[in-house]
């Protein structure tokens, strides 16, 4: 624990510039270094983790450690997957919990509530310090820390109802990594462990890993959730069992923070689904990016009557507007080809737009400069491609 002075001084200068205060010399007895670190953590959790930033006393890690360290809105979702999935097994189906991989304790924090016994593991002296601190402060008694790589020393881990695991997505220098077979612990070895020990697991892995990817790797996967925080995909869950599953996967879309549904599909229901295909209508639709991660793309527009422009735009129209749809919609005001005269047309008087490429030649910067149109404003263009092969511009507003 920071001493008085250093306790004061976190206090008193919270809300300033942390550049500025390192530039300042210490007041007598205050640890500067310790202070920086816990008002730049407090700042962090004033945006990622509000309830934390509420909770006076809590101790922060390093900036590495906030940054790699879930959301408070994910760790709440990861919650609601646990409670579910919990509430169709037996009675005593929430007794124990493991965290291979603790780090700053986030998502520990928010899975441990409803279980009799949470152990925390994390090889970091410094951030088991700090969670024996902060799970004390948040009223968590059932909560152990454990000192120790627990990769290494798997028959120490308790038998448990569930796991949860968050592989470090970084290498020895610090380089950001996306392959599972690349993160720290290796799943692609450590899976057939955790099922002997966990009746259930719970695996945190990058937004930009590619969905078949997670299937060819591990095994007895029941469901995959793509987790978007107001329009981005900020994380993609596996939930593995100990038994071979008799269910296909089931692919959950969600975009936290909005008023959205979620969309869920199995890849058979993908597979069987027929897609219509048409011109631009009266509405425009883009999926959020949590669908566009898990790619149920013929069997959202079956489930929401809509029509596909192409095989590979992935944007969708309809007459009539759906307004419980998960992504963007718009309305349609023009569409146009590409000659002069369109153009002209198309574009008018507007000096500035929102610019999108989806199944289409060319990149936003280039299209850019070809229609010489700024950033932002109330117009949004989507440059694609139609069933006959032919690009188009769709100039839209919100509806």
């Amino acid at each position: 624990m920071p001493n008085e002075e250093t306790l004061t001084f976190i206090r008193n200068h919270r809300k300033d510039d942390v550049k500025r205060l390192a530039l300042k010399t210490a007041p007598p007895g205050v640890d500067l270094p310790a202070a920086l670190q816990q008002i730049e953590g407090w700042q962090t959790a004033v945006r990622k983790l509000p309830s934390w930033a509420a909770h006076e006393g809590l101790l922060y890690p390093p900036r590495l450690s906030m940054e790699q360290c879930s959301s408070e809105a994910t760790a709440r979702y990861k919650r609601q997957v646990i409670s579910r999935l919990s509430a169709g097994t037996a009675k005593d189906a929430c007794r124990t919990f493991i965290d291979l991989t603790g780090g700053f304790g986030i998502d520990f924090s928010f899975l441990a509530g409803p279980f009799q016994r949470a152990v925390y593991m994390e090889r970091q002296p410094e951030l088991c310090r700090i969670a024996r601190h902060n799970f004390h402060l948040l009223g968590l008694p059932q909560a152990e820390v454990v000192e120790t790589d627990s990769t290494r020393f798997p028959e120490s881990w308790p038998e448990a109802d569930w796991c949860f695991i968050d592989p470090a997505r970084r290498d020895t220098a610090g380089r950001k990594t996306v392959a599972i077979e690349d993160c720290e612990p290796d799943l692609n070895v450590l899976q057939e462990r955790i099922r002997a020990k966990a009746r259930f697991c719970l695996v945190k892995l990058s937004p930009m890993l590619d969905i078949r990817a997670i299937l060819r790797t591990l095994q007895h996967v029941t469901e995959i959730h793509a987790v978007s925080v107001q329009g981005e995909c900020r994380e993609v869950l596996a939930v593995m069992t100990r038994e071979r599953p008799e269910q296909e996967v089931t692919f959950h879309c969600v975009n936290l923070q909005t008023a959205q549904p979620d969309f869920v599909f199995t890849q058979a229901e993908e597979e069987e689904a027929q897609c219509l295909y048409g011109p631009p209508a009266r509405y425009l639709y883009e999926p959020n990016a949590s669908v566009m991660k898990c790619g149920g793309f013929c069997c959202i527009g079956l489930q929401y009557g809509l029509q596909k422009l192409h095989p590979l735009s992935h944007l969708y129209t309809s007459d009539a507007l759906r307004t419980d749809f998960p992504g963007r919609a718009f309305r349609i005001a023009a569409c146009s080809g590409f000659g002069k005269k369109e153009l002209k047309a198309l574009i008018g008087d507007i000096r500035q737009a929102n610019l999108a490429v989806r199944n289409f030649p060319d990149s936003v910067a280039g299209l850019r400069k070809r229609l010489r149109l700024k950033e932002g404003g109330d117009t949004y263009i989507f440059a694609t491609t139609l069933t006959d092969g032919s690009h188009v511009l769709i100039r839209c507003t919100k509806p």
